[in-house]
């Protein structure tokens, strides 16, 4: 049994209240124009659901650098405020005054206070109970789709691509690019060592990926220009599909640990439970010494949610497992919160066989950069 010091895991589901960091290096001469722009942001997004208070503060030791903090009731309406394009339509402003930005995100954990009045009973805040133990990798997914008829020509093309530098700078590096099909639906998930944002602006840079997407531009349902600033963060927005969920058990990886990625269409407004459901079901098959899986990472966007997967041996071994509802009655739950729930509720092996391979995404590439990169 994997003991919690030794299980990897992250999660957006613990019910804790969330930090969000926000660094900025203004322009010279662009304070006045910035203090605008985050009036007219302060005052939007303190109407978005789960928003609790937000600071502004400039640094004392050098008046280009400022801090955003905000405090949001938990991390899944952040993410989905985060991932909206109202959300790029609110920030749009600030390109023009802002030379960077990073964003951290924390959940509390402690917090140190006044010792409440004589005769209240304050509510006690959510925060996380432990903390967690991680691996040093972020994990981010891309989602899109193509037009049907081309999903043959566009598994071509990102079978084919070069693959970038892995190394992005002393902290930062590429670890593991996969990328699988379902339909027209491409899901391209990668791990990092580091800087997230730093690596993905690295691999943007990249001639070879740079040739690849332009070469996919012409097979894409949503049309982009990722020469022009705005066009591209709006496709980005609207292609990320972000890590709720991570859980791994601890110690060398075995031999015969596969990938593999299983969509989950979600019923509207239902995404969010499913994600919660497998997450459940994953953080106790990392626990049961008899489970083939090794680790499962969800990533979760509105009613989108993929499940990546490596495990050992034959995914169907254990069809039930595979799909997160091995137990008494999580087939039925399940079903309740799939849009493609249709054909019935699976119950025997067979029939959940059946429904693994429909969901089961087709790997188009794999690639695991060199550990000495």
């Amino acid at each position: 049994m994997t003991t919690l010091s030794e299980r990897i895991s992250q999660s957006a589901f613990d019910g804790a209240r969330l930090r969000v960091v926000l660094l900025l290096d203004l322009y010279d001469g662009a304070q006045n124009q910035f203090l605008e722009v985050y009036e007219h942001m302060r005052r939007r997004v303190s109407s978005v659901p789960g928003h609790i208070s937000d600071e502004l503060c400039q640094s004392i030791e050098n008046p280009s650098q400022w801090l955003i903090t905000s405090e949001w009731e938990s991390a899944p309406p952040f993410l989905a405020w985060l991932n909206s394009e109202e959300h790029v339509a609110t920030v749009q402003p600030l390109h023009g005054c802002v030379r960077d930005t990073r964003s951290l995100r924390f959940n509390v954990l402690r917090e140190t206070g006044k010792a409440p009045a004589p005769g209240t009973d304050p509510a006690p805040a959510a925060m996380a109970s432990a903390p967690r133990h991680g691996d040093g990798v972020v994990r981010h997914a891309l989602t899109f789709t193509v037009k049907p008829g081309r999903e043959h020509t566009v598994a071509q093309l990102l079978s084919g691509y070069a693959s970038p530098q892995a190394r992005v700078d002393d902290k930062t590096r590429l670890r593991r690019t996969s990328l699988f099909m379902h339909g027209n639906r491409v899901v391209r998930s990668v791990e990092v060592e580091g800087d997230l944002l730093a690596a993905l602006r690295h691999v943007a840079r990249q001639p070879g990926v740079r040739a690849l997407e332009e070469a996919l531009n012409p097979h894409l349902e949503q049309d982009r220009d990722l020469d022009d600033p705005g066009s591209a963060r709006m496709f980005f927005t609207r292609a990320a599909l972000p890590a709720v969920h991570h859980v791994a058990s601890g110690g060398p990886e075995p031999a015969d640990v596969g990938r593999h990625a299983l969509f989950y269409p979600a019923k509207n407004g239902c995404g969010t439970a499913l994600a919660r459901l497998l997450a459940r079901q994953d953080e106790a098959a990392v626990d049961d010494p008899t489970s083939p899986v090794r680790s499962s990472t969800v990533f979760q966007r509105d009613d989108i949610v993929v499940r990546l997967l490596d495990v050992r041996g034959p995914l169907d071994a254990r069809p039930a497992l595979a799909l997160g509802v091995e137990g008494s009655h999580k087939a039925a739950v399940l079903a309740r919160l799939l849009d493609s729930a249709k054909d019935g509720v699976p119950t025997t092996d067979d029939e959940l066989t059946r429904f693994l391979w429909r969901s089961e995404m087709r790997l188009i590439t794999d690639r695991r950069l060199p550990a000495q990169a």
